[in-house]
């Protein structure tokens, strides 16, 4: 087996650009959600047994669920945030959202992740902005993946 690279990730988690948003979905070009596009890339990549998921989650976090599961499978990155890590965020009071961590085409880091609220819902690419809306929780790297 060829090692998967970071950049491997980030190009995976590219090619899903532009599916629909949609609540526990896994099917690239169809519909996902920021879970589903975690899952799927990692499957993808052969990182996780293609019958792996996570699912039964609801749409508003419950403050515990999203840490409790990303700890359960995937590892803390050590690094400073990179390219090809899955960072997790607060958008309201609890960690709520996941993404992958690409390079930004203009400089710093981006986040491709299944917006809900993007027009219209889907997976997008924008440049990763930490603020007071969208707050840093964790940063975590993909079993299997070398830097």
């Amino acid at each position: 087996m060829t090692d998967i690279t970071c950049a491997d990730v980030v190009a995976q988690a590219r090619g899903w650009i532009g599916t629909p948003w949609h609540h526990q979905a896994r099917l690239r070009g169809v519909g996902v959600d920021c879970v589903g596009l975690v899952i799927g890339v990692a499957r993808e990549l052969g990182l996780v047994a293609g019958e792996f998921d996570v699912g039964g989650y609801p749409r508003t976090p419950d403050g515990t669920t999203m840490m409790y599961m990303a700890d359960l499978h995937m590892t803390r990155a050590a690094a400073p945030l990179q390219p090809g890590q899955i960072i997790v965020v607060a958008i309201d009071r609890y960690p709520q959202h996941v993404g992958v961590l690409g390079d930004y085409r203009h400089g710093g880091l981006s986040i491709i992740h299944a917006a809900a609220l993007a027009h219209p819902p889907r997976v997008i690419e924008t440049r990763l902005m930490i603020s007071r809306v969208m707050r840093f929780v964790a940063a975590f790297d993909l079993p299997g993946v070398v830097a």
